[in-house]
This record gives structure tokens, C-alpha cells and sequence, in this order.
């Protein structure tokens, strides 16, 4: 059988990623991304290998879009400044793309190599964000992983309803993320 025409595979990953973030990432089956491209599940083989390959592809292509977020996000700044705007764009992201995200952030497929350099980017970016900070390297990795913990926790209490006070949560984040900051420079 022959592909649809007009149909590739950057399609078929751009409708998956319509689905996960509306509905999460664990709704996502083959049978209901071929109804939303409005063909039969089987044509879907023509451009993935099945619903694991696809997934993968979601996860990369997640990564890779929250790299270039933050990415964006530090153009021109050092320091406290970098962090802040990275942080505050990683968590927008989240807020943009929650089932994207959440394809990105599931443990990484040791066998895809894909997967291991896309998050290693995020790693790198991260780890060059903290270099004005003076940490040897053994701390560097400590801190990147605070911020992730402290990102990531923010983005998902966030997601899963709570922070339900009428409290402002952009004036939360950046509060915290200061905190961050000043435990930082206090080492």
C-alpha cells in the first residue's frame, strides 16, 4: 500500500503531538491518531514502525523542542538572569505542551541514542547556565539536577491542580527560583 499523499511522517508526529498534549501521553493509540488524520490504522505503518517507534519520536522531538526553549530563552543572558528566564520558559513550555513534555521527561531509552543526545543537550545548556556560579563539577551536576527537580515539580503540582490558591503562580516560580539562586551564590 501506498503512502497517502500529502501525508509524511512530520505529519503523523505533529498530529500525535496534538493528541498527547490534549488528552496526555499515555492516550495516545494508533487507532486514534489514524482517526484524526482521517485514515484507516494500518496506513500509519507506511511512516512508523508502531505505536513504540512513534512514542520515541515524540520523545525526541519533545526533548528537542524544550532545548530550544530554553535555549532561546538564555540568548544574551548570564547568570541569575539566564537561570530566571530559563526556568520561567521551561515551565511556560510545560504549561504550552503538557503531554509533549511529559513524552520528553519519561526515563530515556538507553538503546536510543536519539533520545540520550537530546537530553544530554538540556544537560549541556544547563551545565554551561551555572558556570558563572563557580561550582566545581561535582556540584555543577548537583545543581542542574536541583533545577530540574525544582522545575519539574513546579510545572507538574502545577499541572495535576494544584497550587489552587488565588495566589499568583508566575510571582511563586520566580520567588523560588530566586531562592535557588541565593543558595547558589551562598556556596
Amino acid at each position: 500500500m501506498s503512502p497517502r499523499i500529502g501525508l509524511d511522517l512530520d505529519k503523523v508526529v505533529e498530529a500525535a503531538v496534538e493528541i498527547v498534549d490534549n488528552e496526555g501521553f499515555g492516550a495516545l493509540t494508533l487507532a486514534i491518531l489514524a482517526k484524526k488524520l482521517n485514515i484507516r490504522t494500518p496506513s500509519l505503518y507506511n511512516h512508523i514502525d508502531g505505536l513504540p517507534a512513534l512514542k520515541q519520536k515524540i520523545a525526541v522531538f519533545g526533548l528537542e523542542k524544550l532545548f530550544s526553549v530554553m535555549e532561546e530563552a538564555s540568548k544574551g543572558r548570564t547568570g541569575d538572569a539566564a537561570i530566571m528566564s530559563v526556568g520561567i520558559a521551561y515551565v511556560n513550555f510545560v504549561r504550552s505542551h503538557p503531554g509533549l513534555y511529559e513524552a520528553g521527561f519519561k526515563p530515556a531509552d538507553l538503546d536510543s541514542e536519539e533520545q540520550m543526545a537530546a537530553g544530554a543537550k538540556i544537560v549541556e545548556l544547563s551545565l554551561k547556565l551555572l558556570r558563572s556560579y563557580g561550582l566545581n563539577e561535582r556540584d555543577a551536576f548537583h545543581a542542574v539536577r536541583g533545577l530540574r527537580s525544582l522545575l519539574h515539580g513546579f510545572a507538574s503540582i502545577e499541572q495535576g491542580g494544584g497550587f489552587a490558591m488565588d495566589f499568583d503562580r508566575d510571582e511563586s516560580l520566580r520567588f523560588t527560583l530566586e531562592r535557588y539562586l541565593a543558595g547558589l551564590k551562598s556556596m
